[in-house]
């Protein structure tokens, strides 16, 4: 009997850990119950915000699969993995958690509204976490479907970092891309954060050295992308015309529901060799 396809969905935010419905997060929450009636085997994970009440929504931590310490500027940060059930759905979703980084911070900006200025860190540490984890649990996935500008070094890391390892090598990774961005530029260290092992320089070439702004940050993981998919109809025109030029397989932005196409998408691209 063949065995079914793997779809990794990483999301940077997902209805209803995050109380406010939006149509992005409600599609978050959507994609991973909708696969697994088609077949597939799902894995979501999400960044744990200190907004997100565990007692409520019955958040637990795997034990199994925390304690692995990820190196950020030359400092060690303990990775937590939690897990929650949307039972519903009959999905479960696992959360990235760091006292520094998640647990003690709301969303991605203060009480005042202001961007914290280690989202750069905070997106890093997200983006290693959950392919840790990944690795931890021998799961390897054919498709990874990274939504939100936190799960934006996930194709970097897998195309770059782990490219000449097994593990992810059969390894699609499609971009979502909606109009949700930061404002404040990630320092001109960014770079230096985000080396590991098996990256070169020339894999970051672009934005070496440099405040790396969203769009650059966007162009990176498209450039490390097998496909994108416009969840907006307002996505940054020059991420856009970026995305065009680029040649990469695109699923157009559709305002109506529009999962039977992203299957049929998801399943021609798992399909290429």
């Amino acid at each position: 009997m063949k065995e079914p396809k793997r779809i990794l969905f990483v999301s940077q935010q997902i209805y209803p850990f995050l109380d406010t419905e939006t149509p992005i997060r409600l599609r978050n929450r959507q994609l991973p119950e909708y696969f697994q009636a088609k077949g597939f085997e799902t894995r979501t994970f999400m960044p744990k915000f200190g907004e997100i009440n565990e007692r409520r929504n019955q958040l637990h931590e795997v034990i199994r699969l925390s304690g692995i310490n990820l190196i950020i500027s030359d400092s060690d940060h303990p990775l937590l993995i939690k897990v929650a059930s949307i039972q519903s759905a009959r999905i479960q979703i696992y959360f990235i958690d760091n006292d520094v980084y998640f647990h003690r911070r709301k969303g991605l900006t203060d009480t005042a509204g202001l961007e914290y200025k280690d989202n750069d860190e905070r997106c890093i540490f997200f983006a290693r976490g959950v392919l840790e984890t990944i690795k931890k649990l021998r799961w390897t996935p054919d498709i990874i479907y990274c939504s939100g500008w936190m799960s934006a070094l996930v194709p970097l890391y897998v195309k770059k970092a782990y490219h000449d390892t097994p593990f992810f090598s059969g390894t699609k990774v499609v971009l979502s891309l909606d109009d949700e961005e930061y404002t404040t530029p990630f320092g001109s260290k960014f770079v230096d954060k985000l080396l590991i092992d098996g990256m070169l320089q020339s894999d970051v070439r672009s934005i070496a050295g440099l405040p790396v702004g969203y769009e650059d940050l966007m162009r990176l993981a498209i450039d490390n992308s097998d496909a994108v998919v416009l969840d907006s109809p307002s996505v940054n025109t020059r991420v856009c015309n970026y995305l065009h030029n680029s040649g990469k397989l695109t699923l157009p932005y559709k305002e109506e529901d529009n999962k039977e196409e992203l299957l049929a998408f998801c399943n021609q691209l798992s399909s290429e060799e």
